[in-house]
């Protein structure tokens, strides 16, 4: 009885820069989802998950198309459907799974259920598919499953994922580097806003589409093929081109939130956590005047962090209204930051904040 795992993740900055073809640096944590797999005689696909009140039973001979109602199980199915385009099924399969990756916190709890599913049907069909290509399994499923036209970040740092390191991957290429966390007496802390990620597949494509929109302007003074082709300098030399308000704000902060990126991940690596922490201000600003994914509730959350003596820096993570920020807060003043967090936003939004220190994790793997 063969059991899998798969991470969720948190992205430390570069948001909604992934499908754009930018720089993402994102680190998987030790929490995700758990796929315990038993092949069955009946010729059935029966999926059960521990968070999810809803089993579905599907034949397992196919053909998958995507289930009505937003259902949970076209996550896992999106993936099966793909890889059983290479090999049939030889057994139905009994298919539970268990999360502690909370629930809308914007932490990729969708990722990791695909991906554990990739790898573990990787695993048992023998299909020999590296961690790239099952993250993009992982990714085609997002989209042709659950209709939200996401970036390949999720999937990749949870198949990738490795411990005490975050990953700073082109969304272009996939090329990646493991970037080790030099965080002496600093704590990642996740702070959920207990405000559900409600970033649909509506809005979250919206985005997509104006961005593609501010591509499409742009391309009548020069060519390109994403945001992510063009310099700061050169975006605004040519902003001129973009005639909506709107779009040359999306566009805004996709450029300049790649460069934040390549500049953050150039700070850590000189352990100069003070500049990184500034930049991750500096994202949520963007994220909420120029993107406006950030909302109320994670903006009470970032701000009141950065009045606290001993945070370094705070954002929004994740892809926006609501979820959690991600805060670099010196280990002293963990408690004062806690309790004044709770404090305030509990007063502002009538909500009670959630704390979690967040401890890197290895990527898919099967582990019994």
């Amino acid at each position: 009885m063969p059991v899998y795992f798969a991470p969720g993740r948190v992205n430390l900055i570069g948001e909604h820069t992934d499908y754009n073809g930018g720089f993402v640096f994102p680190c998987a944590l030790d929490f995700g989802t758990r796929l315990t797999i038993v092949p069955n005689s009946e010729r059935i696909l029966r999926f059960r998950s521990t968070n999810m009140p809803q089993t579905v039973e599907l034949p397992a001979m196919g053909p998958f198309s995507p289930l009505p109602d937003h259902c949970w199980v076209n996550y896992p199915l999106g993936c099966i459907a793909q890889l059983v385009e290479q090999v049939e099924l030889p057994s139905g399969y009994d298919l539970m799974y268990e999360g502690n990756v909370p629930l809308g916190a914007g932490l990729s709890s969708s990722a990791s259920i695909e991906v554990v599913t990739a790898y573990a049907f990787n695993d048992i069909l023998n299909l020999g598919l590296d961690r790239t290509q099952l993250a993009l399994v992982a990714q085609k499923a997002e989209h042709t499953f659950a209709g939200v036209h996401c970036g390949i970040m999720d999937q990749f740092v949870s198949a990738q994922g490795k411990p005490d390191n975050a990953i700073f991957l082109n969304c272009d290429t996939l090329q990646f580097d493991y970037v080790p966390l030099r965080l002496e007496n600093v704590s990642i802390v996740l702070t959920n806003s207990h405000s559900p990620h409600k970033l649909d597949a509506g809005t979250y494509n919206q985005r997509v589409s104006e961005c593609q929109e501010a591509v499409r302007q742009i391309s009548r003074c020069k060519p390109i093929g994403r945001l992510a082709d063009l310099t700061p300098s050169e975006f605004q030399s040519l902003q001129s081109a973009i005639t909506d308000p709107v779009i040359l704000r999306r566009a805004r902060h996709v450029v300049t939130e790649i460069q934040r990126t390549r500049e953050a991940v150039n700070a850590l690596k000189s352990n100069d956590l003070t500049t990184f922490g500034q930049l991750m201000n500096q994202s949520h600003i963007s994220l909420r005047d120029d993107y406006e994914v950030t909302g109320r509730e994670l903006d009470t959350l970032a701000q009141t962090a950065w009045q606290i003596d001993g945070v370094i820096g705070s954002r929004m993570t994740g892809g926006g209204f609501g979820g959690c920020t991600v805060s670099l807060v010196k280990n002293e003043a963990i408690d004062t930051f806690r309790q004044t967090v709770s404090e305030v936003y509990q007063r502002e939004t009538g909500l009670q904040a959630e704390f979690y220190i967040a401890r890197t994790g290895d990527g898919a793997r099967r582990i019994e």
